[in-house]
């Protein structure tokens, strides 16, 4: 085989990989969307109904508590993990530490981001049994935070890598601080730290496995941090397994509810990374 046959080859082969891919996905995404949206469609209510007192048995209610049990969870998780992954990304640039220090704390970030999130579950609820707690919000909001700080810290440190060395030397050459400068680097850099931002929420609130050991599987809704809640993915697999057909097509709207708000998410982050770019050397001033 010549190379111009082996290069038309190797270029069918990935068009074809990326085809299938996207094929897979316009397929997921189109059966979640008519079957949920035509729950939602026939009965919204049911996504702003708590549920009631035989909503395992009869579907009494709705999934509210869900919603409610995500966004409390994932929201203050969020705003922990954003602290926590800026100043760590901050400090591993080379104004801070030293080149092996940084590679030597990414390589331990790689291995956390590469942890399937149910072993952070494991480990929160170890916590909760030695210290002789029971699972509620607080400890899915722990849960959450230790499984976004890698993912977002890694987004942040990429970013701010990628910053212009100009812009440092500039800084300094004004006379400026590490505190300033620093300041001034993450401005530069916000489209990719907002992008792991969003990236660390997406994952957030789409995942179960973190969850189901650290905040339970409660059918109220939660009053307090120290309340058992229960959050979308985990009530999409406790209902899609139901015996009762309505349980199961409220499993389709939470499916549903999800997609939209990933899909809101990745066009909120473009729109953010898209406005500030303007800070960025060579990028946007409109």
């Amino acid at each position: 085989m010549d190379r111009y046959a082996k290069g038309w080859l190797v270029a069918f082969l990935a068009r074809g990989a990326a085809a299938l891919v996207v094929a897979v996905m316009l397929l997921v995404v189109a059966v979640t969307i008519f079957r949920g949206g035509r729950v939602l469609l026939t009965d919204p209510s049911v996504a702003i109904t708590p549920p009631g007192a035989r909503y395992t048995l009869e579907a009494e209610g709705g999934f509210f508590h869900a919603i409610v049990g995500s966004l409390f969870i994932v929201i203050p998780a969020t705003v922990v993990s954003t602290i926590l992954a800026i100043s760590t990304a901050t400090y591993l640039q080379s104004d801070y530490s030293s080149e092996r220090f940084s590679e030597a704390v990414n390589m331990f970030l790689n291995v956390l981001w590469g942890t399937p999130p149910i072993v952070y579950g494991v480990f929160v609820l170890t916590v909760i049994i030695a210290i002789g707690a029971r699972t509620s919000l607080f400890f899915g909001i722990v849960a959450i935070a230790i499984f976004q700080y890698p993912i977002m810290t890694r987004y942040t440190d990429e970013a701010l890598n990628g910053a212009p060395d100009s812009v440092r030397e500039a800084s300094y050459g004004l006379g400026a601080t590490r505190f300033e400068t620093a300041v001034i680097t993450a401005r530069s850099a916000l489209p990719g730290v907002i992008a792991g931002i969003i990236m660390g929420f997406a994952r957030g609130i789409g995942d179960a496995a973190t969850v189901l050991f650290t905040a339970g599987r409660s059918n109220t809704m939660p009053s307090g941090p120290f309340d058992g809640s229960t959050t979308l993915p985990i009530l999409i697999f406790d209902n899609a397994r139901a015996p009762n057909d309505e349980l199961r097509a409220q499993a389709y709207a939470a499916s549903f509810l999800l997609i939209v708000a990933v899909l809101v998410l990745i066009v909120v982050s473009k729109r953010l990374a898209g406005r500030y770019a303007r800070y960025t050397p060579g990028g946007r001033h409109s």
